[in-house]
């Protein structure tokens, strides 16, 4: 399987090249090395800087800044394929959100600065939005960044960061005035080798994704300079949010499709070769059943994502539609993963089947990048007008 499907208008010769490419890089830098990664709860730097070295990275950014200067359809590309090679601990999708905030809102000096080592690998990227008392409420964020001369002094807490304990440059959402509700928000970068008092909690143990790095963060009078803030302006930070939100939630779908893809191959390959009762397990009708609805499942999602991503070329994809592709196909993802862990029987409760993993790993895809009941509050409000 591949993401791109009948209705990919927006996909050229180099991304179905590039596709192969990253198929086979992945295959030899990645498949290896997932058990290892879920064991040590984080991907190893080598990996960021080889999938640097081979542009895995660079598609979307522009040449002068160490990219190939191509669109958005090459991370997609990328997320899909990481995704339908069973992975999910590789941090790639953070790293495209960061480098989306870097390429849009970065002055001339912040791109010339971190877009290279960022396509590289040399630099890896979080943004720290979430906080223990504040989840999809981004304008109730209490972090804190007050001036001090030429500096931000930064204090408060971020909760589930991905690529938290490797990161190298987050994007950090604070507040800038504190009176000012939404438009007291902005995104300020730290990074951490360069300053004092930022400290970073202990890997949080998870349900799922155990390879992929996620931690708590604390800033204690954290001092970076003025210079470090994304836009011309203070108070912009809600709007740069929600302007790159769509990204961020049809990232989660084109993972989504990926998931189901690797699900459908495992267990379309172990019911072929499965007996009971004398036969496979393919040849039960309520197994070839089950499987046609979740390949259709699979076929309906591939032709949305392809047109949501056509869609963000084009600067034509909205939130409304960014959220249909975010809840559609997370809720999609779930039950494929349940109906083929059924399918395996008691083995697919083994953690050591890939199944096992890929059951735990989707249930949060229902969660982050905003709740799927906020989705659907977002999608109503486009119908209620």
């Amino acid at each position: 399987m591949t993401l791109f499907s009948e209705n990919s208008n927006w996909a050229s010769d180099e991304h179905r090249m590039f596709s192969e490419m990253v198929t086979r890089f992945f295959a030899d830098e990645m498949a290896p090395n997932i058990d290892t990664w879920v064991e040590q709860g984080v991907v190893d730097r080598s990996f960021w800087r080889n999938a640097g070295s081979a542009g895995i990275m660079s598609g979307a950014i522009d040449e002068a800044h160490g990219g190939v200067g191509g669109d958005v359809g090459f991370e997609a590309v990328g997320l899909y394929e990481q995704a339908r090679l069973g992975d999910v601990n590789w941090g790639f999708g953070i790293q495209s959100i960061v480098q989306h905030y870097i390429s849009t809102y970065g002055s001339v000096e912040q791109k010339a600065r971190w877009l290279p080592g960022l396509a590289s690998g040399e630099i890896v990227g979080a943004i720290a939005m979430t906080e223990p008392s504040t989840g999809s409420d981004l304008k109730a964020v209490r972090t804190s960044a007050v001036q001090d001369g030429n500096q931000y002094c930064i204090n408060g807490s971020k909760i589930f960061i991905t690529n938290g304990q490797t990161a190298d440059l987050i994007i950090t959402v604070v507040k800038t005035d504190k009176d000012a509700g939404s438009k007291g928000v902005s995104l300020v970068v730290v990074e951490p080798e360069d300053v004092d008092g930022f400290r970073r909690g202990q890997p949080l143990k998870k349900l799922g994704m155990k390879g992929n790095d996620t931690a708590e963060l604390f800033f204690e009078n954290v001092k970076v300079p003025l210079t470090n803030l994304l836009g011309d302006q203070e108070g912009q930070g809600f709007y740069q949010l929600m302007q790159q939100l769509p990204w961020e939630r049809l990232l989660i779908a084109i993972q989504a499709l990926g998931a189901i893809d690797f699900a459908l191959a495992q267990t379309v390959a172990y019911v072929q070769e499965r007996k009971a009762f004398g036969q496979r397990i393919m040849d039960f009708q309520n197994t070839r059943f089950k499987l046609a609805e979740c390949k259709t499942k699979a076929e309906v999602l591939r032709s949305f994502v392809n047109d949501c991503i056509g869609r963000l070329i084009e600067g034509k994809l909205d939130a409304p539609t960014a959220s249909m592709a975010k809840y559609w196909s997370t809720e999609a993802q779930g039950q494929v993963m349940d109906e083929c862990l059924q399918l395996f029987g008691g083995y697919g409760y083994m953690s050591e089947y890939p199944i096992a993993r890929a059951y735990a790993d989707a249930r949060v895809q229902r969660i982050y990048g905003g709740t799927n009941e906020i989705m659907k509050e977002l999608i109503a409000r486009s119908i209620d007008v």
